[in-house]
């Protein structure tokens, strides 16, 4: 078993960390990502080299998504066919629960989340945060994981090579591997640990303004987009029923007019990078495809609605409600989907490049 720790201007709970997880379990080998922590943080990754640990380091500060794959693309080359586990440099995971995550880790694709309880004594910003990505994880997805957010998760061998094909150099690394994981259905197994948070979590270096902003842009983003589309929508909707006096004729016609705008913005914005530029032709069927069962359903219930003697402009506000999260869900997953190398086979064309492993002043024991 690898453990693989990001770390970046540490503190001496690394040194803690590394010491305790060692002698619990002496054949395990730690590998230690300086994420460009600087000349001021060397004499502790020195000090973690000696320990027996390998240190890779970073020039400069490039994020703990840059710094996991740098981590898992020296495991691959070096110790192929090893299972690994992330931890955090804070001492916010406890050894006991850091091997109980790696006795956990299959020889499939296996991912194992340690799931914290929060319970007790945890930062506002953190509860919050929490619930709010596990809402809108539900929400993208279908899936129910209780935290999202944590940093100690096991991966099985063969999961090594996806995980270098997923984007993301800072905090959304993790989120965006869940998202994926969620789409190609690998299965994920979350166990129970302790919540600790020590002084507040103050020695976190996550900015809950820019680093939220980082995991929520693609919900945020979708979410605008189809608020964008409902005013075109809207609009044209009551221009063309106020001209036609047909609630058909109208609601074809808005609906064709917003449905090529929220395609276009959706494509270049929300869901960008996701397929090659052959397949737009494909995702425009497919869209067209869920543009017609979104168009059946809110002709349907408008009809209702306005039978039942609710004027058009609420209904209309109902009916869309509803629909909005269907739309993203299958826009997410069938309209705009990426092709992603399988497990076990390596990036191709298209596919982000791996962060290399620059093994800058790589610490070796004596």
């Amino acid at each position: 078993m690898i453990a693989l720790i990001p770390a970046y201007e540490p503190g001496s709970r690394l040194l803690e960390v590394v010491d305790a997880l060692t002698s619990a379990a002496p054949g395990v080998r730690v590998v230690v990502v300086d994420d460009g922590s600087g000349p001021g943080y060397a004499h502790l990754f020195d000090a973690v080299g000696t320990m027996g640990c390998e240190v890779l380091r970073h020039r400069v500060n490039r994020g703990k998504g840059a710094a996991l794959r740098t981590g898992f693309a020296f495991v691959a080359r070096t110790w192929p066919g090893e299972e690994v586990v992330c931890a955090d440099s804070d001492g916010q995971h406890g050894v006991v629960d850091i091997l109980r995550v790696a006795g956990r880790v299959g020889n499939g694709e296996s991912i194992v989340l340690g799931a914290r309880q929060f319970s007790g004594q945890v930062p506002v910003r953190s509860r919050f945060g929490n619930a709010a990505t596990r809402m809108l994880f539900r929400l993208a997805t279908g899936h129910r994981l209780q935290d999202t957010q944590t940093g100690l998760r096991g991966y099985s061998a063969a999961l090594l090579p996806w995980l270098l094909s997923i984007p993301g150099d800072r905090f959304e690394y993790e989120m965006d591997v869940l998202l994926q994981a969620a789409r190609r259905g690998l299965p994920v197994e979350e166990i129970g640990i302790a919540t600790i948070y020590l002084e507040g979590n103050a020695s976190s270096h996550f900015r809950p303004l820019v680093d939220s902003l980082r995991v929520y842009t693609p919900l945020l983003a979708f979410l605008l987009s189809s608020f964008g589309a409902f005013l075109v929508d809207v609009v044209a909707l009551l221009a063309l029923d106020a001209v036609t006096g047909s609630l058909l004729v109208s609601v074809v016609a808005a609906r064709s007019v917003s449905g090529g705008v929220n395609f276009l913005v959706n494509r270049r914005l929300v869901f960008r990078g996701r397929g090659a530029a052959r397949s737009v032709r494909a995702a425009a069927l497919r869209y067209g495809a869920l543009a017609g069962g979104l168009l059946a359903a809110n002709y349907a219930v408008l009809r209702t609605l306005t039978d039942l003697g609710v004027t058009l402009l609420p209904a209309k506000l109902l009916a869309e409600a509803g629909l909005v999260a269907v739309s993203f869900l299958v826009q997410r997953h069938l309209v705009f989907r990426r092709a992603v190398p399988p497990p076990g086979r390596p990036a191709g064309r298209g596919t982000p490049a791996p962060a290399s492993a620059e093994r800058v002043g790589t610490v070796r024991p004596g």
